[in-house]
């Protein structure tokens, strides 16, 4: 599996940016998601979407200003990030779980077989 993610940038506080995610090879993913890392930081989770059903879950920081959604006909992931703050800049990176329990633990990065190489999202105040 290959994952090329894009569509960071340089935005202000409060502007919107659209993520994405594509996905080529073995596209049968359990559960993909994005994680975001920012200088001196430990990666953490963002959010994810189960392929079974489209559940979608996120971190207590994103809830009501980022939604993922996938397209499944293109193999690609979207995180669209509004109301975006300061401290929402990090890398953002996009990962896929195949195995059977990738799913269970959605929020752990041991969870995830594939990762993108990141895009990096910048808001200024």
């Amino acid at each position: 599996v290959q994952l090329q993610a894009s569509g960071g940038g340089w935005v202000q506080a409060g502007e919107s940016l659209r993520l994405s995610c594509a996905a080529s090879g073995r596209t049968s993913y359990v559960v993909m998601g994005w994680f975001r890392q920012a200088p001196g930081q430990e990666r953490e989770f963002v959010g994810a979407i189960k392929r079974r059903g489209g559940s979608t879950f996120y971190a207590d920081f994103v809830k009501g200003r980022f939604t993922i959604s996938r397209d499944n006909a293109k193999n690609t992931l979207y995180l669209q990030m509004n109301s975006l703050k300061p401290e929402d800049t990090a890398v953002y990176y996009c990962a896929a779980g195949l195995r059977s329990d990738s799913g269970a633990y959605y929020d752990r990065s041991p969870s995830y077989d594939y990762w993108g190489q990141g895009t990096q999202v910048t808001v200024s105040s």
